[in-house]
């Protein structure tokens, strides 16, 4: 790999899955793309990482400008190992996506596509999420094509403050009401655990749950992904609350 931009690419929907092809086949147009990514989905991974199991490497695909390699680890084990022991040199760019379902609001927190980017984030490379609002294995990913080449290039143009990362997410939909930056919305998830009974006794739980917020401002992401914009919510490792930082300096302790 030459001397074009390395920009180091993985998900938690697994190597094969569309989104992060789509993905490998946009940011070859900027640079030579190495993509590590889990060999299977690890959704809901966050910033889990491995330490107690070996993981394995292998190389799945290479063409001119383009590797592909699938990790028995978690996303953020990808961008770990990655970078210690894969790319040729420090990236240039970390991305993370196309995943299959949006990373809005505190979902950001549970997501293993943002937990991509926060690792590169932390290794202090400039990072991106990339998020589509639909869940199917089959997404028309057409529509996000220009805004993901305007933030690629806008970002490897400019850079990111230290510590601060993108999270990108597309509406459901064919036409983009535009394109909006946006806070995190806050809420929380509520009928979060369905029970079946287990056939042998005792009961199944399986994850569901309905996101729950009382946001209605088109300034908080997960109302603006409503209203059909594309977001991008601009968010920070650091997450310390330093107004209460100062507050407890009049505690008694």
């Amino acid at each position: 790999m030459g001397k074009r931009p390395l920009i180091l690419v993985s998900n938690d929907d697994g190597y094969k899955a569309q989104g992060i092809n789509v993905l490998i086949d946009i940011l070859a147009e900027f640079g030579d793309v190495i993509a590590v990514a889990p060999h299977t989905g690890r959704s809901g991974k966050g910033c889990a990482i491995t330490s107690e199991t070996p993981l394995k490497v292998t190389k799945v695909s290479e063409r001119p400008g383009v590797e592909i390699y699938s990790c028995t680890g978690t996303p953020c084990d990808c961008v770990k190992l990655a970078c210690h022991a894969i790319t040729p040199r420090r990236p240039d760019l970390v991305v993370g996506g196309i995943n299959h379902g949006d990373n809005s609001a505190v979902n950001a927190h549970y997501s293993g596509t943002m937990g991509v980017v926060f690792e590169g984030c932390m290794k202090d490379i400039p990072s991106i999420a990339f998020s589509h609002c639909s869940h199917s294995s089959e997404i028309d990913f057409t529509p996000t094509y220009p805004i993901i080449r305007n933030i690629v290039a806008e970002v490897l143009k400019r850079g990111l403050p230290k510590g601060s990362c993108l999270n990108v997410n597309f509406p459901n939909v064919t036409e983009y009401a535009g394109v909006r930056i946006c806070r995190q919305a806050m809420g929380s998830w509520i009928n979060e655990w369905e029970a079946h009974e287990h056939p042998r006794g005792g009961k199944w739980w399986w994850l569901t749950g309905e996101f729950q917020t009382n946001e209605t401002d088109c300034d908080a992401d997960r109302i603006a992904l409503e209203h059909n914009f594309v977001t991008i919510t601009p968010t920070k490792i650091d997450v310390t609350d330093y107004t209460l930082m100062e507050d407890m300096k009049n505690w008694n302790l």
